[in-house]
């Protein structure tokens, strides 16, 4: 009886003792709760004997008042563990007390007296189990350290960027007014060609008549850690359109009178790293290609479909890569169809889906201490993307569809070649010709890219950037055959036919000098460079929307720079001077000065 007594009051006494046993230190209540010793060269003398040392250590310059304000912090957070562990110890401690107390008067005669007798190995146990759950908790929870967002939402990181902008678009004399606007003809009502019945142009480019505009572009992203690898990310934008190459609003567009502005979905993606360096990605994301400059991709175009990207370091300095993907340009409406003139009824149209298929290899290099090289070569496959003759095609309204349709472009910027896409079928009765058009070359381009880092003068580099298109898959002479006059034809002044001087080639170099990044006051950086694009190297949906205000078909140089004016806060201008390569004159002198603010 009296031994069982005896293990009773002893475990009753156990976490009594194992709260007397934790450092007195971290049982100091004495300093209000929430409030920390201050830190830096002229701070009195503390009570704490740890303050003082880092006091200490601060008048004599081993720690910066920053870095001793760190570990204050850390210090006063585990202190704070360490009060939290005892009153848990105390109050099981109570508890557990109590239970063998009751127990133990229950089953003990009256008189009897208990020995308390806690071993130092119990002891020990009881302390290192309650510290393990205390900080488990604390992790969990972060009350360790009051203000700080639970584990959750530790693992979503948001980011951001506001830009304001002037622009100012110059036209010089001599331009041609005859600028055709394929794509506000192929995203709207088709076209009537036939003179008798429209005396009307068709939509033309502002070619003539200098603007001033005040714009500006404000996005809103969020990554997020999941689990096991996997990632996912969202944004928002600006933007006047849903156009795949800019996200600016104009002040006072949309109709002005400060009407609101739309907000559009720019990015969605998942992402999945299995291991270090390998990524595959499905959704809406940035371009998975490494392209040095905006010769062939506009550098904020957002891609769909699916990538995966690979990197090795085989050998010291150098890492090859590799980039490949599948991504859907266009998708057949579920219920394209058309109209029959007959008893037929109308008839679904087969898919036309197009898709952009893409493979880039390449790696990068370290030729010595200060110089760094690296280069990659692409291959991308567009198909159904090339317009198409459709059947005989019976059109009496704007409203009648036929069969290769859906093969115009749903964007375009300008550059292009373009072609008739109906086959229209006369009748006595029928006079008007409603046209759509297509693209009249295929796409296939290599593209070879290469950049060469100087690093000798640290934080400031000299970085060379090229970049050479060609297109494979144009065809001068089948092009030439269907291209739809005055389209990138040369005029003339003796009077002979104009002549298609349409292309499939285009490079860009550019040398920047400076800090690779603006991040600070007073990082800047400033570039010159040359650009030569011509009309089918490259579709001009996607490339570049500000030099020649966007497009293929142009060449001239650009100049530019950016100082740092904050934290994350940068001042830019930049001027470009584009004039057409093919087809009628056309120059336009492109000044804008910008304010960034990223967070």
């Amino acid at each position: 009886m009296w031994r069982e007594m005896k293990t009773r009051e002893l475990a009753a006494t156990a976490a009594v003792l194992l709260a007397l046993a934790v450092p007195a230190a971290a049982q100091d209540d004495g300093m209000p709760q929430g409030k920390r010793p201050t830190v830096s060269r002229d701070a009195s003398p503390s009570s704490n004997a740890t303050v003082n040392l880092i006091n200490l250590l601060v008048k004599q310059g081993t720690l910066s008042e920053e870095q001793a304000a760190v570990l204050v912090k850390q210090a006063d957070d585990e202190a704070y563990v360490a009060r939290q562990a005892t009153r848990d110890a105390a109050a099981k401690a109570e508890g557990a007390e109590k239970k063998a107390t009751s127990a133990a008067d229950a089953t003990s005669p009256p008189g009897t007296k208990r020995v308390t007798y806690v071993p130092e190995i119990v002891k020990k146990q009881l302390r290192e189990e309650i510290r393990a759950e205390v900080m488990d908790r604390a992790h969990k929870e972060n009350w360790a350290s009051p203000g700080k967002y639970p584990e959750w939402a530790q693992r979503i990181r948001f980011y951001g960027d506001i830009r304001a902008r002037y622009e100012g678009d110059y036209f010089p004399a001599g331009n041609s007014g005859y600028l055709e606007n394929f794509n506000a003809i192929n995203t709207g009502s088709p076209f009537n060609e036939d003179n008798a019945t429209n005396p009307y142009f068709p939509p033309t480019y502002n070619a003539t008549q200098d603007r001033n505009r005040f714009r500006f572009r404000a996005r809103l992203g969020a990554d997020v850690d999941l689990f096991d690898g996997f990632t996912a990310g969202l944004r928002i934008a600006t933007g006047e359109s849903s156009s795949p190459v800019s996200t600016n609003q104009t002040f006072g567009g949309n109709g002005g009178n400060f009407s609101k502005y739309a907000v559009w979905l720019d990015r969605a993606f998942v992402k999945y790293e299995p291991v270090r360096d390998f990524v595959s990605s499905v959704g809406r994301f940035d371009n998975p290609f490494w392209s040095p400059t905006d010769l062939v991709w506009y550098k904020d175009l957002g891609f769909d479909g699916f990538a995966i990207q690979a990197k090795q370091e085989v050998a010291e300095g150098f890492t090859p890569f590799f980039v490949g993907g599948a991504f859907p340009v266009f998708n057949t409406d579920l219920n394209a169809g058309l109209n029959t003139a007959d008893l037929s009824g109308p008839a679904k149209m087969p898919s036309r889906d197009k898709w952009l298929f893409g493979a880039q290899g390449g790696f990068g290099a370290r030729l010595d201490s200060e110089t760094n090289l690296t280069l990659a070569f692409a291959y991308y496959d567009f198909t159904n993307l090339k317009g198409k003759h459709s059947s005989e095609c019976l059109v009496i309204t704007a409203s009648d569809i036929c069969d290769t349709d859906v093969l115009r472009p749903s964007f375009a910027q300008k550059g292009n070649t373009y072609m008739r896409l109906r086959n229209l079928a006369f009748t006595p009765i029928t006079t008007a010709q409603y046209q759509y058009y297509g693209l009249a070359s295929d796409f296939r381009p290599v593209v070879a890219s290469a950049q060469l880092d100087f690093t000798q003068f640290n934080p400031i580099h000299i970085i060379l950037d090229g970049e050479y298109i060609w297109n494979t898959a144009f065809n001068r002479s089948a092009v030439a055959a269907v291209a739809v006059f005055p389209n990138n034809f040369s005029s003339t002044t003796d009077g002979s036919a104009s002549v298609y001087n349409g292309g499939n080639q285009g490079w860009l170099a550019r040398m920047t000098v400076g800090n690779k990044e603006i991040k600070h006051l007073w990082d800047w950086n400033a570039h010159v460079g040359y650009k030569y694009l011509e009309s089918d190297a490259m579709v001009d949906a996607f490339v570049d929307s500000d030099f020649g205000l966007g497009g293929t078909n142009l060449k001239g140089y650009f100049i530019g720079g950016n100082v740092g004016l904050g934290e994350n806060i940068w001042g830019s201008v930049r001027w470009m001077s584009a004039n057409n390569i093919a087809g009628q004159p056309y120059k336009v002198d492109i000044v804008q000065l910008d304010l960034n603010a990223r967070f």
